[in-house]
């Protein structure tokens, strides 16, 4: 039996506050922490089971974002979405701009991808029912 029940990635980020900004306001994740209070510079959002850790390092310190060390490392975060077509729906409806629109792909997914503030990108889908 697993004891394991979540995952939650931690991106560098350039600044806290447009991170932050994004994932709120285009894709509906809530704060659950920020801070430290007089300064914040990191942060935890998510929605429903999901949760993504966001740090602002330093200044010269950049985020580094998978698909631009190699383009076969198309995501940062695969997030499992029951289902994909109503969430792709929802977003579309909000204005969010996506990465890559929702569709099957080649390795037997369904699901679209977006890129937040520093180009990390996210994939909302599933495998193909």
């Amino acid at each position: 039996m697993s004891n394991l029940t979540y995952i939650s990635p931690s991106f560098i980020v350039s600044n806290i506050k447009d991170s932050v900004s994004f994932y709120v306001n285009q894709l509906g994740f809530e704060v659950r922490y920020l801070g430290p209070e007089n300064d914040p510079f990191f942060a935890i959002v998510g929605r429903d089971d999901v949760s993504i850790m966001l740090k602002a390092i330093a200044e010269d310190i950049k985020p580094v974002p998978n698909h631009t060390r190699h383009e076969w490392a198309r995501w940062d975060a695969y997030i499992s979405v029951a289902e994909p077509d109503v969430l792709f729906e929802e977003y579309n409806s909000a204005g969010v701009t996506f990465h890559q629109p929702l569709r099957d792909d080649g390795d037997g997914l369904r699901g679209f991808e977006v890129a937040d503030a520093d180009g990390y990108v996210l994939f909302f889908g599933r495998p193909k029912a």
